[in-house]
């Protein structure tokens, strides 16, 4: 079967290497924090010391990164993978990172004759974890085709974007929705609650009626409401407000290269940003909860 090496075993990347495996592929993985290597290493991947090492006889690599530097990083230069890797390999990237970051790693990738795919992805560790992830590509149909066996094994929703880049503009679009979402709804719940009324109550009318979204379904921000969201474990585990925070300024960054107006965008960002300056950044994006609380 195919080998992959994988790079980048944090919060999201461990579980979706975790579904390689347990779909049958031969997995060599590499991540900064050597327990996640175990972990892995202990469940059936091979160990590698280093990204140079992970990709040693692979035939697919996939990496999920934090930001850009890191993605231009691992890939780029006379000492990047790109330059290592041999003509023919296929990378799925899954970063989330700036659409201009992606088009320049596929061009360097082009150049050497290697497949290159922008995959973004959306789900959060839930998604990650269950193999229901949706994948936002980026690049040739044909390399599309091609990934679709490992991307199905990590995720249940693959959408071809668009060319080279594609992938990184739907889901800063999808993110900037979301952070928008949570915001407003994190705004009712603490004027609903102040106003006497019950938080599970208020947010099961608002989730029946117009104000419905994927926030009230899966992630109210309101502690207890939902027994398994973030918002009831101390706003750990999830998707890390400072992340959010990345991606709203890549959404505002895409959408000056046209020349687009993200008004609402540039306000959550702003929020998230506070957010970061008292210190919340490593917990659950929900906990902008916080904000709105006295």
């Amino acid at each position: 079967m195919t080998q992959i090496a994988f790079i980048g075993l944090g919060n999201m990347g461990l579980p979706m290497a975790r579904n390689l495996l347990k779909a049958g592929y031969p997995l060599k993985v590499f991540d900064l924090q050597r327990s996640a290597v175990d972990t892995l290493a202990g469940e059936g991947a091979v160990a590698a010391d280093s990204a140079t090492d992970a990709i040693d006889q692979a035939q697919v690599v996939i990496s999920m990164l934090p930001a850009s530097r890191h993605v231009e990083g691992l890939y780029l230069g006379d000492d990047g993978l790109l330059a290592r890797l041999p003509a023919g390999t296929l990378v799925i990237e899954c970063s989330t990172i700036a659409p201009e970051s992606a088009r320049k790693v596929h061009a360097a990738a082009r150049e050497r004759g290697i497949a290159l795919l922008d995959a973004p992805v959306s789900g959060g560790t839930g998604g990650a974890a269950a193999g229901t992830l949706t994948f936002m590509v980026g690049g040739e149909a044909q390399t599309l085709e091609k990934a679709r066996p490992m991307l199905a094994a990590m995720g249940k929703n693959i959408f071809h974007a668009g060319p080279d880049g594609a992938g990184q503009v739907a889901k800063v679009c999808n993110n900037q929705v979301l952070a928008v979402q949570m915001i407003a709804t994190a705004e009712a719940m603490a004027m609903g609650v102040a106003n006497g009324l019950e938080p599970a109550v208020l947010a099961e009318i608002m989730r029946q009626s117009s104000g419905g979204n994927w926030t009230l379904e899966k992630y109210n921000p309101w502690p207890g409401v939902m027994e398994n969201a973030p918002a009831s474990k101390g706003y750990s585990g999830g998707f890390m407000a400072e992340l959010m925070a990345k991606d709203l300024g890549l959404a505002q960054e895409t959408a000056s290269h046209n020349g687009n107006s993200a008004p609402m965008g540039a306000l959550a960002l702003q929020l998230y940003r506070l957010l970061l300056k008292q210190g919340k950044g490593k917990q659950d994006f929900s906990v902008v909860q916080q904000l709105f609380v006295e």
